[in-house]
Order: structure tokens, then sequence, then C-alpha cells
């Protein structure tokens, strides 16, 4: 009963007609990296009238094997994280100027000037998104001083 009422008063409003109503819902997972195979998805996208992409944490893990790159080296284990956002979104059909949410996760605060100046390199030109930045004590790995997991939108195709 409740649906034909829902159903009956999306017709009256018009809203069964619009292209959001009509668009069917689909989600779908995505793995890039050979140790995530199986462990989790470092992509979900779910699109309706807009494409969202939402990326796992992402650090300075190795895509092959997992292990952590730039140990003792912030500035690179950044850098090398936000390239593999960037590659990420890409496969989605986005850029790092489609991200509408992002948080960062580091183990010492102290890190925040060169987050501060990795962000500025990587969002050169575009505006910079929303951003949560905590500190923890420790990441997925250990070694890895950051990780950064992305919000993105694209318009439906």
């Amino acid at each position: 009963m409740f649906t034909r009422i829902l159903i009956a008063t999306a017709l009256l409003a018009g809203v069964a007609s619009s292209p959001a109503w009509s668009q069917q819902f689909e989600k779908k997972n995505f793995t890039y990296s050979k140790f995530a195979n199986g462990a989790f998805s470092e992509a979900v996208t779910v699109t309706g009238p807009a494409k969202m992409i939402y990326l796992a944490g992402i650090g300075s893990e190795d895509p092959d094997d997992g292990s952590v790159r730039y140990k003792d080296n912030f500035l690179e284990q950044c850098r090398f994280a936000w390239s593999k956002i960037s590659k990420a979104l890409a496969a989605n059909g986005a850029t790092v100027a489609d991200i509408v949410k992002a948080t960062t996760y580091v183990t010492d605060v102290r890190y925040r000037n060169e987050m501060s100046d990795c962000r500025k390199e990587t969002f050169k030109g575009v505006p910079l998104p929303p951003h949560t930045f905590l500190n923890v004590a420790q990441l997925a790995r250990p070694g890895m001083m950051i990780e950064v997991d992305v919000v993105a939108a694209v318009a439906a195709k």
C-alpha cells in the first residue's frame, strides 16, 4: 500500500517522468591492486543522476605486494598516495577536480604543513574539496604515515 501511495505521489508531482526517477540504480565495486584482491574494494561507484565514486583509504602501499613505499618520508608517501588516487579516479572517469570530500589520516600531526604542501601540488588550479584531517595512532600497515579516503562525483552518462 505504501509503495502505491509513494508512486502515485511521485506521478502527481511529475517526478516519475524526470530522468532521475527513471534511471536505474547501479553500484559497482573495483579492485586495482593484486594485494587488495579479495581483501577489500579499493573503489565503489554508485550511479543514479550522478556517478558517486568512493575510494578506500589509500596510502603508500605498493599496488602489487602491499609493501609500504617511501618509509620515513612523509612528503613522498603523500605524493604517492595522491598519485594512486588520481589513477583510481581516472579509471572511473573522474579527476581530483571531481572530489567532493577527502579525509586524511596521519600518524603525526606535525606532518600538517607537508600534507598541506602536497595537497596544494595535487589540486593546483582546481578548488580544494572539503577535507577532514585526523591524527591517528597507526595506519593499516607498519611504516605508513598517511592514508587518504575520497568521495568524488561526476555526471551520470
